[in-house]
């Protein structure tokens, strides 16, 4: 669209949407993106997973290692001996000091047992190593986190170079969660299931939408809407109809795409999604995110300080307009109308860099803030003093791994607020609780903290009320305390 260096610039006034590119950025087998559209089956590694390996132990590794600890024998192999004791203290897995790309190294956690091998360290040259390794010795499964997407592109188009079986790009991912949220007002987060026919979504509620003070009963005006879940300080309450919605809340919701705009219509009190999208930072991060949004017809603004960089990226993104400046100099900043942006996006190289970015957006008007942050305790921080939304890269890459190795029938997985719950997708079989009965009657044979949100039967949309009856082969889309999380896939 066009590189603009140290000048005057006309405001764009909202860009126009053009026609979608035909390439897709993933899509080949074992990609995420490919596993999700094709329908590759979450325990595509052939059954349950009793032995894992684990290649680094930093928050990705540690992440996975929580979340497989209690159904899986785990060893978490690191270079870093400080690391590696603190990990044995805190959760029940073996640990090993020593280099994952050492065949020695992984041969002392027993590879030759391993079904699934997890390389998650920050280097993606070392991740492609232990998977070469690991595939040269055994049949085990093998996950790559990578962070450049050009390693990714080559392991698709050489139909899984490396000895990879799963690759997934963080930067990608990241741009990816960035896009779907940025898409709708107020919203924290945003999964689609039944292949795009239901949605999932958390909204933040402000203290002056026409929601705040009303009960569920009173709220729930959508025909293709379930209200699932509010999450409310360290709090989670399963909604029911007199359930009062506060200002603060965090609401979680499922139905159909269009009830769910309506919905983030009226709880951010805007009737538009976001049009003019500013990304602050030529990050690795930044350029997929403008990638992204082209991608879907969007012209998005880039502006980026270093000279080199920013030709670089306006040669490779020729719908996002480049700008060569300081995203914190004020008088460029009113120049071109940042304030009137419906969303900024700050994806510089350090959390402080994009705190202060999100904060000045926010004191010239802008409608919403999205934040990159890499240290994970600043999240909370993030949001408390303003910032509307902050992604962790490491933590997006962790829960999408997570997602693939789960070997229950769910057939999707959102995990919401560090996995304090879940929103799931799952074929109901013949012998489940839900089958041939009423959904206010079945559900009292459900542990507590579970809400049916919505049901996928042969291609349709069914919004559950109490008298509805699942059938077998119903896709139900259910929210999920994750205490209970087992029990209730289970018994559906």
């Amino acid at each position: 669209m066009g590189w603009i260096v140290g000048r005057d610039t006309a405001r764009l006034g909202g860009f126009q949407r053009f026609g979608r590119r035909s390439a897709t950025a993933l899509g080949h087998r074992n990609s995420f993106a490919g596993r999700l559209e094709t329908g590759v089956s979450n325990d595509a590694f052939g059954g349950t997973v009793v032995y894992v390996i684990i290649v680094g132990a930093g928050e990705v590794g540690r992440s996975i290692a929580a979340n497989l600890e209690g159904a899986h024998d785990v060893v978490v192999v690191d270079r870093d001996a400080d690391v590696v004791e603190e990990l044995t203290y805190s959760l029940d897995v073996l640990t090993i000091h020593g280099d994952g790309t050492d065949l020695d190294t992984l041969r002392e956690a027993d590879l030759e047992q391993a079904s699934l091998v997890i390389a998650c360290t920050d280097n993606d040259e070392t991740n492609a190593v232990v998977c070469g390794a690991a595939k040269a010795a055994t049949n085990a499964f093998t996950v790559a986190r990578v962070r450049r997407r050009t390693l990714l592109e080559t392991w698709q188009e050489s139909q899984g170079a490396f000895g990879v079986d799963f690759m997934v790009c963080t930067d990608l991912l990241t741009a990816r969660t960035i896009f779907r949220i940025s898409g709708l007002p107020s919203a924290h987060d945003v999964d689609t299931f039944a292949s795009g026919l239901i949605r999932m979504a958390e909204f933040d509620v402000p203290a002056a939408s026409p929601l705040a003070d009303r009960t569920v009963r009173e709220a729930d005006c959508y025909d293709s809407l379930t209200f699932a879940a509010i999450f409310r300080d360290d709090e989670m309450v399963v909604t029911r109809g007199d359930t009062v919605i506060r200002g603060g809340d965090r609401v979680v919701v499922i139905g159909c795409p269009d009830s769910i705009n309506d919905f983030a219509d009226e709880v951010a009190m805007t009737p538009d999604e976001a049009e003019e999208v500013v990304i602050v930072g030529a990050s690795e991060i930044g350029y997929q995110t403008a990638r992204e949004f082209e991608d879907h017809g969007f012209r998005p603004r880039l502006i980026e300080r270093d000279h080199d960089r920013a030709r670089e990226v306006a040669e490779a993104l020729p719908n996002t307009m480049v700008m060569e400046s300081d995203a914190t100099n004020a008088e460029f900043l009113a120049r071109e109308h940042v304030g009137e942006a419906d969303v900024v996006i700050a994806a510089l190289d350090s959390d402080e860099k994009n705190l202060l970015v999100s904060l000045l957006a926010d004191r010239i008007g802008v409608d919403r803030t999205v934040a990159i942050i890499e240290t994970p305790e600043y999240a909370d921080l993030f949001e408390t003093v303003g910032v509307d939304v902050a992604v962790n890269p490491r933590e997006e890459t962790a829960e999408e791994i997570i997602r693939f190795t789960r070997t229950d029938h769910t057939e999707k997985v959102a995990m919401l607020e560090h996995d304090r719950a879940e929103v799931i997708e799952i074929e109901v079989g013949p012998g489940s609780v839900l089958v041939g009965r009423e959904i206010a009657d079945a559900t009292d044979d459900l542990p507590p903290g579970v809400v049916i949100g919505a049901i996928s039967r042969a291609g349709d949309h069914i919004t559950p009320r109490g008298s509805t009856v699942v059938q077998p082969e119903d896709h139900v889309i259910v929210f999920v305390d994750a205490a209970v999380l087992d029990d209730v896939v289970d018994l559906i």
